[in-house]
């Protein structure tokens, strides 16, 4: 391994799961250090991104550090959206320390990052699609407690202490409030994956 063999690892990580402890083990088995790129760190409280930027680098961390991971060979940033696409591998690299390698299931983000010759590899998936934050936030909605079993003790923990399925209930029951009174203003929103191991 080189001296500043450093890889990306992107993801939304709504919330952090058995598949994402998976990769950053595979990650770090083939160099030096990761770097854990929360995307999105803007969006929170939908049924899509239902938590903020900082509960999930919290949770991360505590994952990481429940899972035996060396955390001095670990670095976990924010990176908010941006609307232009071709820019974004430019945009990370201002919030990110310097990297040579990219982990991505995200087929735009693979792109955008050959297209700036970027090595891009896929993680392997680990139980998929069984274990997937969009599994894990429809099974915590219908109060189906399996939710647990795909999701690292300390990072169920945190779920339940934080109240997050109050919140994702709390997010339904607005949306079913605002279309009673416009029927007509949008579609209804549904928990998905956009396939970067979020």
């Amino acid at each position: 391994m080189k001296t500043e063999d450093r890889a990306l690892l992107v993801g939304r990580f709504q919330p952090i799961h058995k598949g994402h402890i998976h990769a950053v083990n595979e990650i770090l088995s083939k160099h030096n250090e990761i770097v854990i790129v929360v995307g999105s760190a803007q969006a929170s409280h939908t049924l899509e991104n239902p938590l903020t930027a900082g509960e999930r680098v919290y949770m991360i961390n505590k994952a990481l550090h429940e899972s035996g991971i060396d955390l001095s060979r670990s670095y976990i940033i924010t990176v908010p959206d941006i609307q232009f696409n071709s820019v974004w591998p430019f945009h990370l690299r201002s919030y990110a320390p310097p990297f040579n390698t990219v982990y991505t299931g995200n087929s735009l983000v693979a792109t955008l990052f050959r297209e700036v010759h970027v090595e891009v590899r896929h993680p392997s998936l680990y139980k998929r699609p069984e274990i997937s934050g969009t599994k894990i936030r429809e099974l915590l909605i219908k109060g189906d407690d399996s939710w647990r079993q795909l999701v690292p003790a300390v990072v169920a923990k945190i779920i339940e202490e934080m109240r997050i399925r109050s919140r994702l209930l709390s997010i339904i029951e607005d949306y079913d409030r605002k279309m009673a009174h416009d029927p007509l203003r949008h579609s209804k929103p549904v928990p998905r994956e956009s396939g970067d191991l979020a």
